[in-house]
């Protein structure tokens, strides 16, 4: 995870942005029940168990009786390299060590120190396996080697940059029609650039999705990550209860990335934007769509430095600050302005 495998996101809602909150769940949802620690129901994969049969094999290679042996005669390197890929967030270290409230299921806290252990055991047998993509990056969040696909792999930019905005618009959402998981907007250079500026200030946050008043809400992380061979900027989230259960393994739902150009900055100004949501990781395109609204109204009011309660929150977050609440978070996403 010490390397940056994702891309970046962002478009402010306008007439342009076709994002629309879940109709019936937009409202206030009545109670929050532990959101920081809704328990996935999906199950937490064991590194050593898939990999039990390698593990033991390679035991048997070093003249140890079993793994657990092979653990203690690589504990040092495992801290070596435990010490040497963990990047803290802290915000997000507050709330993954907060406890959940009496009652709530706590599969996930206890795997995800399970998770750790194993994954740096894994890596100090397999050294060159590269991990699932995973929110959790380096913490100047910039990749210099890119496998994002440039803008100019997918549109001819001469023609593109000669088009008017109406124009490209419509050709960019046609293009992505097809496909019901994808997502797709077209945001005015000014609008991406008060987004950008935001995101490298803060790159990492979390939002909550309704899950109605029994339920109350589910948190998902985000972070951004930018590309300086596409000229991209995208944003990963997760459930923070996948992220809580698998840590580094942990496997985004939905990422969008922002491609920009300078010519289509200029004329017809504007940046274009595309992302996908993977099925089957708890996250549907309707809670997709109110992320990446909120993802707006959080990033582009900081950005311009109008709502003050959404700013702060995105400061507390990024410093770790005690006073950040996931109650002022749930209020925030509330409003509609």
């Amino acid at each position: 995870m010490a390397t940056a495998r994702i891309p970046a996101l962002r478009n402010l809602l306008g007439r342009r942005l076709p994002l629309r909150p879940p109709p019936a769940q937009q409202r206030r949802w009545a109670q929050v029940h532990d959101v920081r620690f809704l328990a996935t129901t999906q199950a937490s994969r064991s590194v050593t168990e898939k990999y039990r049969e390698k593990l033991d094999r390679k035991a048997r290679e070093e003249g140890l009786s079993d793994i657990g042996e092979l653990k203690e005669a690589y504990r040092d390197r495992i801290q070596e390299l435990k010490k040497k890929d963990s990047v803290r967030i802290p915000g997000l270290d507050a709330l993954l060590a907060d406890e959940p409230a009496p009652g709530t299921t706590t599969t996930a806290a206890t795997n995800a120190a399970q998770a750790q252990t194993n994954n740096t055991s894994e890596a100090s047998d397999k050294p060159t396996q590269t991990p699932p993509p995973s929110p959790h990056t380096g913490p100047d969040q910039t990749t210099t080697t890119s496998s994002i696909k440039p803008l100019s792999s997918i549109l001819d930019l001469h023609k593109a940059r000669a088009l008017p905005e109406k124009e490209l618009s419509a050709i960019w959402r046609l293009r992505h029609a097809s496909s019901p998981t994808s997502l797709c907007a077209v945001i005015p250079a000014p609008t991406y650039a008060a987004l950008e500026a935001t995101a490298r200030r803060h790159p990492t946050f979390v939002l909550p999705v309704p899950r109605g008043a029994d339920v109350g809400a589910e948190i998902h992380f985000l972070q951004w990550v930018f590309d300086g061979g596409s000229r991209t900027a995208t944003v990963l989230f997760t459930q923070l209860a996948e992220y809580k259960a698998r840590g580094e393994w942990a496997q985004p739902h939905t990422s969008v990335t922002h491609y920009f150009d300078e010519g289509l900055a200029e004329a017809p100004g504007v940046v274009l934007m595309a992302g996908s949501v993977v099925e089957g990781r708890g996250a549907s395109v309707a809670d997709a769509r109110w992320l990446v609204m909120l993802l707006q109204r959080f990033y582009g009011g900081e950005g311009k430095g109008g709502d003050q309660g959404k700013r702060r929150l995105l400061e507390q977050f990024g410093r770790g600050d005690g006073a950040f609440s996931v109650e002022r978070l749930l209020e925030e996403s509330e409003k509609l302005g």
